[in-house]
């Protein structure tokens, strides 16, 4: 009986995180953590250690495990701890990174479009041409996006 007392209350304090995190207090206390990189760095090698922020996949609980998002890259990977990955994304919520950012514009990152292009004694692979080409198209029209909002 104590334990499903205490697998409910765990789910009630998720929930309660999830809208305090949204509140102006909570988006402060999470810059405080984003600023100190509780949450870790982007794995991404041109994102040069940028810090991440967690992220929920889906709002409702159950569904998946927190994730971290980059917001140089504007992608998301799984966390590296066990323990932190069992964490649901639901308690953080979907809006959580996207919304922080919004309210501290100055912290987001300068996005990057710098890329790996695979080589092979310096020649670069044929058969992934037309998917980088695809690739560097996207990454040129987020650039020009980019650029169109800081004017």
């Amino acid at each position: 009986m104590w334990d499903e007392v205490e697998k409910s209350a765990r789910h009630l304090y998720g929930l309660i995180h999830a809208r305090f995190v949204i509140t102006n207090r909570g988006l402060s206390k999470m810059l405080e953590k984003f600023k100190a990189c509780e949450f870790g760095r982007c794995p991404r090698v041109f994102c040069h250690n940028q810090t991440v922020l967690p992220v929920g996949l889906s709002d409702s609980c159950g569904n998946k495990g927190v994730k971290l998002y980059c917001p140089r890259c504007e992608d998301v990977y799984s966390p590296i701890s066990k323990k932190h990955a069992a964490v649901d994304g639901a308690y953080f919520g979907t809006s959580l990174p996207h919304l922080l950012l919004q309210m501290f514009p100055t912290m987001a990152p300068q996005k990057t479009i710098e890329r790996y292009v695979p080589r092979i004694f310096g020649f670069r692979l044929h058969q992934f041409a037309e998917e980088q080409r695809k690739q560097d198209h996207i990454r040129e029209d987020i650039a020009r996006m980019a650029q169109g909002f800081e004017e």
